[in-house]
């Protein structure tokens, strides 16, 4: 087993494919797809699962992954130490769903332990992509929500995944709406004060569960309804049809200016915002770095 096969295998889970992850390594696929096999026969696991559909990791495959990234990254300690290597390209991805904090925490991240070089990516997705990108380790962590509503169907399916979900902080249902918006001037407003606004949410494609929805109260019939798929095109039609969404109340003015105002709900429910991993991977650094600027960001607005 070398140094090189190693980020052969984290570079091909983070491409996605084998073929991308030749490209971009300046090699050919057979060649790529050789090391590989030859490391999984050393080993004696198969640390991808190969289908007509492309590859995921194995159970193995993730577990060893984990171990991976730390050798590469402690070898890279050492080169740096001893060798005055260059550092590497630092390596991070998180899922999430459409949360401006989540953002924050990404731009004070790169902005305070951004390397020269690095890879990082930011999936504003779909709940259910969420659980698959962690589940697979393209992204290392997930950021969703629970409810008294979704939290056991969604605990069961991380369980089956493998997946661990770690509580970031609880929050009482919001609505956003623009600034102009007659609501955005009370105090708190109920279900029935929304009848007549459209409700504006994330689209989840083909798995459309009620269960996999980014807002609460989604199961309640409604006559003006729009789905969209990103979060500046959700803000453009609160602020030009007077929609609202309903969210965790957290708003960043840096990110969303002012336009936009949150406007508790007056409903007996709790959001519970999480991070989710992979429960046979060990954090990179970057990782923990992120979720300790999550964090920060999280607390800042709470003391707001």
């Amino acid at each position: 087993m070398t140094l090189q096969q190693l980020k052969y295998v984290i570079e091909i889970v983070l491409c996605g494919s084998i073929n991308e992850a030749a490209r971009r390594l300046y090699m050919s696929q057979p060649s790529l797809s050789k090391a590989v096999k030859e490391l999984e026969k050393e080993l004696g696991i198969d640390i991808f699962l190969r289908t007509s559909r492309g590859i995921t990791l194995s159970t193995d495959g993730a577990e060893f992954l984990g171990y991976a990234r730390q050798v590469v990254e402690q070898a890279e300690l050492l080169e740096r130490r001893y060798f005055n290597a260059a550092p590497s390209q630092q390596l991070f991805s998180v899922s999430t769903q459409h949360y401006a904090f989540v953002v924050n925490a990404f731009v004070e991240m790169i902005k305070k332990h951004g390397a020269l070089e690095y890879q990082f990516t930011l999936r504003e997705t779909k709940t259910y992509e969420i659980i698959e990108d962690v589940k697979n380790l393209r992204s290392e962590i997930g950021i969703l929500y629970l409810s008294s509503f979704n939290e056991k169907v969604m605990m069961q399916m991380m369980r089956e995944e493998g997946l661990e979900f770690h509580p970031l902080f609880e929050a009482k249902p919001h609505i956003f709406v623009s600034a102009q918006n007659p609501l955005a001037t009370k105090s708190v407003v109920t279900l029935v004060d929304l009848e007549e606004y459209p409700r504006l949410s994330f689209e989840q494609g083909e798995y459309n569960s009620f269960y996999y929805s980014e807002e609460m109260f989604s199961t309640i019939p409604h006559k003006k309804s729009i789905h969209v798929s990103d979060r500046a095109t959700l803000f453009n039609l609160l602020i030009g049809l007077n929609g609202y969404t309903i969210s965790t109340g957290i708003l960043s003015t840096d990110l969303n200016g002012s336009d936009i105002v949150s406007v508790p709900l007056d409903e007996d429910e709790t959001i519970s915002v999480g991070w989710i991993v992979h429960k046979k991977t060990r954090l990179s650094r970057m990782a923990k770095i992120y979720l300790e600027e999550l964090k920060q960001i999280i607390n800042y607005y709470a003391a707001t």
